[in-house]
Order: structure tokens, then sequence, then C-alpha cells
């Protein structure tokens, strides 16, 4: 029978897998794949640690898990394309099977791949597995999030896919060792932790409509890198909550991330350039404030514990990433897409179709959940809806009542929006 090749890119996981169940059905020997793109690996080691940490915990477990059903995940470094079909031909496969994603550069690299596998007579096998409806499902997307969000209640959902209990791979397929990095904090990579997570977690789906504008109580489930790289199917996440007391609100998230993805699956210039003109606003180049911003000592609390959990632990709640991104573009002045960029840098799940459209919407430049905010939140009144005790605030911030934490970086002077940069900081 003849080989297939498995690529894995963003759906690192064994249960629920349309791409290892297809490879693994009918008996011929499959080759799992992961490639580090050269380009991107550089990119990512320098600009995206926390990230890279948490994929290579999660390619070490995937290998785990395949190699208990027989297999093992090959490696390799370099060019994507020359190195997927390298392996293509050493397992003599016929075709490669591969998920559909959404950024620019994943439909860029899709479309070589398919080309040049097109000239050697090798099929590829494109899968939805990213998401809980395909980006494609609803036709071409409306703008508003309220006519995604009532179509996607009742759009098509694919059947969960087949774990494989076991599986052979073609014999003599060099494989490259997975670098022995680690993500920030207590962050685990991998299927394995994913599951325990979310199986700990269920339980308190119940209080999270409540608590989690509560950002002492820590109470959000921080699935979403294990979303990000597809440790966890969203498919089989929203399942297993679906029916369960009080899970409105956490659809709802799952929601909006199928409605980011399918919108830059359609637009995908949109990671850069706004849906929205709107005044075309003169964004502020001011060094001082963005430096003050990103090191989180503006002189506002919540804003500051943000961005220093942010560069400690790779997260922050996602209030506090509203309420930090809005005081950049609305407070401050400056371009969504430097905030995205620093977001992009540190998070450990960074996503561009979320992150981009998120700042996006934020800065008032595209489509989001509910309006498109009239104003934006001050986040010294702010403080005292999410954290009035200051407890989240104290654990991040620990000079916050001594002399050594910084005044505010700007005056607020009349209605917020209308705050002015001090002339010291700009």
């Amino acid at each position: 029978m003849a080989a297939a090749v498995a690529l894995f890119t963003r759906d690192l996981r064994v249960r629920d897998n349309p791409v290892l169940d297809a490879t693994t059905t009918g008996g011929g020997s499959v080759a799992p794949l992961f490639v580090f793109d050269r380009s991107m690996l550089e990119r990512t080691a320098h600009g995206a640690p926390h990230r890279l940490g948490f994929l290579c915990q999660s390619l070490l477990d995937l290998d785990n898990s395949l190699r208990e059903r027989g297999g093992l995940l090959v490696v390799r470094r370099g060019d994507w394309l020359q190195e997927v079909l390298q392996v293509v031909y050493e397992s003599r496969a016929n075709s490669v099977h591969v998920a559909r994603d959404a950024s620019s550069y994943a439909q860029r690299r899709l479309a070589q791949l398919e080309r040049a596998a097109a000239r050697v007579g090798v099929q590829v096998v494109v899968h939805d597995a990213l998401t809980i409806v395909a980006p494609d499902g609803l036709g071409k997307p409306d703008e508003s999030f309220a006519w995604y969000a009532k179509r996607w209640r009742a759009g098509p959902r694919r059947a969960l896919a087949r774990t494989p209990r076991k599986f052979q791979v073609p014999g003599a397929i060099a494989t490259d060792p997975i670098p022995d990095l680690s993500p920030p904090g207590e962050w685990v990579g991998g299927e394995t932790a994913a599951l325990a997570q979310l199986k700990a977690w269920i339980p308190k789906l119940r209080f999270y409509e409540e608590e989690r504008e509560n950002l002492a109580a820590d109470a959000t489930s921080r699935l979403s890198a294990a979303l990000h790289f597809g440790c966890l199917s969203a498919l089989d996440l929203e399942r297993r909550v679906h029916q369960r007391d009080r899970a409105e609100r956490f659809l709802h998230q799952l929601c909006r991330r199928d409605f980011f993805t399918q919108l830059l699956w359609w637009r995908p210039e949109l990671a850069r350039t706004d849906l929205h003109e709107g005044s075309r606003r003169r964004w502020r180049d001011s060094p001082g404030a963005l430096a003050a911003w990103k090191e989180g000592r503006t002189g506002f609390p919540l804003v500051d514990a943000g961005m220093r959990q942010l560069r400690a632990d790779g997260w922050m709640p996602d209030p506090v990433r509203v309420i930090a991104a809005s005081f950049l573009t609305d407070a401050l002045g400056i371009d969504w897409r430097v905030g995205a960029a620093h977001f992009m840098q540190l998070l450990v799940d960074g996503d561009i179709a979320t992150n981009q459209l998120n700042w996006q919407w934020i800065a008032r430049k595209g489509a989001g959940p509910g309006s498109n905010r009239d104003r934006p939140p001050n986040p010294a009144t702010q403080l005292d809806r999410y954290d009035p005790n200051c407890e989240y605030v104290r654990r991040w911030v620990e000079e916050l009542d001594t002399a050594r934490y910084p005044p505010p970086i700007i005056d607020h002077n009349g209605p917020v929006g209308q705050w002015r940069a001090t002339e010291h900081h700009a």
C-alpha cells in the first residue's frame, strides 16, 4: 500500500485530528512530519521565545503519543517546502495531508506545496482541523460578529476524527532532535497537559461568567495556548462544554475565535491593513510613551500590571488586554500595529487572527464582538470594576504604594479619549 505524509502544523495532537485520522485509515504506512521552517524558526527564536518553548514541549509530547502507537514524529529543519518534498521522496508517499490555516504565510506556503507536489504526481489533501466551523463553512463572511455568531451556532460541524490506536512508519527516515526549550512560568505544552488542564477546569465552568472579570481569582481556563498550537481540538472542546450549565459566555469566546479566523482566511491582508479606514486617524510617534507602556511604567496600575505579566508570563487576562491595548491606541495615540507586534512577540498564545483583529477592533478599525466601542475604557476607573482590592495589581506591581512607582505619563483632561501625553514623555 502507498504511504502518506501527515504534515503537522498547528494541530499537535492525536485526539480528533483529521490529518492523522485520514492518513492512518486504510493500512498504509504514515510519515508524521513537522518541519521547523528555517526562516520562521529564526524569527520566532528572537521574536517570540515564549511560544517557541511551548511549541517544543508540544512536539515532545506529540512524539511520545505517536511512539505509544508504534510510530514517531519525524522532525526536520530547513526550507519548509524542500523538507516536505524530501520526506515525500524518502517515504515514497503519494499524498500529503495537512490542516488548513488562515494567515497569508500559511496560505502562501500551502499553495507552493500544492504546485510542487502536482509536478511530481503527489496529491495534497487539506483538512479543517483548527476551528469549530470551517473558515469557509458559512460562506463569505459578513463583517458583523452578531451576523456570524447567529449562523455559527447552527453552522455545520464535521464529525470528530478517530484517534488511531496503532500505525506504521516507513523505515529509515531520518529525524532531527526537538530543541529542549520550555515556556515561561507554569505553562506546559502538549496534548497530555492540555487534556489534564481541561479536566481540572471544566467543573469551574459554571463560575466562568461571574468570575472571568475578577482578576484576583484568575478564573480563566488558560487553554488559549493549547488551542493555538492545536494541542486541544476546538471542536472537541465545544462538544465537552456546550451542554453544561452556564457555558454560554465561554462558547462566545470560542465563536469569536472562529470569527476572526474566518475573517483572516478570506482577507489575509487584514493582519496588516485596516478593515475600516474611518477618519484616517493620524497616529503619534512617541518612543518614550511606547517604552513606558511596554515596560509597565505608565503610572496606571492596571495597565502596568498587565504589561509586566505579559513580559514575565507570556500572557494576560482578556479584560486587561483590552484595557492595555486601548490605552496605547486611544490614550497615547500610537498605531495598533505597534502594539499588536509587541503582543505577538511575547504571548504564549499569540495567534495572528485573534491578536491582530482584536487590536483592530479596539482601535475602531475592524470588526469585533459587540458595537465598535463608543468610549475607550478608562484604566483608572476600570480598576474598581476588575480589581477593587488591587490584588491582581499588587501581584505584578510590587512598588505600587511606594515612591518608586512612577506618576501617570498622561494628564486626564476632560472625557476619556481626550488625554494628552505630558511633554516630557512625548
